[in-house]
């Protein structure tokens, strides 16, 4: 099967192995993958496809263990606003806690005067099936993790 390209804001903080995401996938019902899929699963392209609106909370770990949900309701300015606030807490020198919403907060602790070391505490809303994680992220360059948040931001405007 072809791969389905999936666009859309993402902030993935972390790294390749162990991170913590806040998308807003899209998928183009036109892609050749997706028209596959969709038609092996028996539903329209566009069914298959979503309506791309809705946000989700995903994370991985260094073993693999991952998962996530979705945020229905969350709308791109509370998005919007969880990234400026990290942005602006990046600039304090100081460790920090980021909120968002009930269902995850970042701990931040000056690690260097490049980085921070994140811990992201992911609590699943009512309802879904999994345990609340604690997901050490290491530490983070901030221009690395500027340079996410402005092109995560670019992508909401």
């Amino acid at each position: 099967m072809s791969p389905i390209a999936v666009g859309g804001p993402a902030l993935f903080i972390g790294s390749h192995t162990t991170y913590v995401s806040v998308e807003r996938p899209l998928i183009d019902p036109a892609d050749p993958g997706v028209r596959l899929a969709a038609e092996q699963a028996g539903v329209s392209p566009e069914e298959f496809a979503g309506a791309g609106d809705v946000w989700a909370l995903v994370w991985d770990q260094e073993d693999g263990e991952g998962n996530g949900f979705e945020l229905p309701g969350l709308r791109d300015s509370e998005a919007e606003d969880f990234a400026e606030r990290l942005r602006l807490a990046l600039g304090s020198g100081e460790a920090f806690t980021i909120e968002a919403g009930p269902v995850l907060r970042l701990d931040a602790r000056l690690a260097d005067a490049d980085g921070y070391a994140f811990t992201a505490h992911v609590t699943p809303p009512e309802g879904e099936d999994m345990e609340p994680v604690t997901l050490e992220l290491g530490v983070l360059p901030n221009a690395t993790l500027l340079a996410d948040l402005e092109e995560f931001l670019r992508s909401l405007a």
